[in-house]
């Protein structure tokens, strides 16, 4: 295991630099990067599945200042935008909510507020699903892959990849990762677990669970706590890469 720490301290050491994200080497990152903002942010990262230059391309797309506009403006602005699952109707249906929440409170606060307690990154997802869903009751199906559930076992839910991955954003602060938070501790983050860092880590021997589901994101965050207990979620991007780039 020292050989791996050793191979993925050195690639987290290499990728630490802002050229890792450009048109060349698309990340919906890339997009976030530019406004710095929670909201715009979580945007990118719910969009962020799929092909990463379709992501980026439909991303480039999106006037993110709709965000203080209103209902009616949002509409005809966005009812030519749409994203594979997700249909005009489910984008125009984002911008509503996160423009409702925005009146509300701060993202990073609905987030802490179920954090807090017992410094559980998952506790402050549900508490975030719940706010959102309260703020704009909106449903279909492209909407709800968006969003998400709060699942009744959180052991065999999905691995909410795009949530943690926003989270790493918000949290941890390199020359990727923007840091726009405070309030959560870098720590406690879990692995955003996609096909990419999934199979690099079975190869790696980092994960053991054959089920690509959140039993196997805690294990693998589990094991990278090991090599840093401060910050476990530094690997991610490096592994995401070796994957993406079939390095390894």
């Amino acid at each position: 295991m020292n050989k791996i720490k050793e191979l993925l301290d050195k690639e987290v050491q290499q990728r630490d630099k802002i050229g890792e994200l450009s048109y060349d080497r698309p990340d919906p990152l890339l997009i976030a990067k530019r406004y710095r903002d929670e909201y715009i942010a979580l945007i990118c990262a719910l969009f962020a599945y799929g092909n990463a230059k379709q992501i980026v391309k439909f991303l480039d797309s999106l006037d993110f200042s709709l965000l203080q506009k209103g209902d009616k403006e949002i509409r005809e602005s966005l009812s030519s935008h749409y994203y594979r699952f997700q249909k005009s109707n489910d984008v125009i249906a984002l911008f509503i909510a996160l423009k409702r929440l925005k009146e509300l409170d701060s993202i990073e606060n609905i987030f802490y507020a179920g954090y807090k307690k017992e410094h559980n990154i998952l506790d402050g997802l549900w508490n975030f699903i719940k706010v959102i869903k309260e703020v704009y009751p909106y449903e279909s199906r492209g909407y709800n892959f968006l969003i998400g559930s709060i699942p009744k076992k959180v052991n065999s839910a999905g691995t909410y990849k795009r949530y943690l991955m926003f989270l790493r954003w918000m949290v941890r602060e390199d020359s990727l990762d923007m840091g726009l938070w405070s309030k959560i501790d870098k720590r406690d983050l879990i692995m955003p677990l996609d096909t990419h860092t999934f199979q690099i880590s079975l190869k790696l021997g980092l994960l053991k669970r054959k089920t690509y589901d959140m039993k196997a994101a805690l294990e693998l965050t589990q094991t990278l706590r090991e090599f840093d207990e401060n910050d476990p979620i530094k690997y991610d991007f490096a592994i995401y890469r070796l994957g993406q780039e079939k390095l390894i």
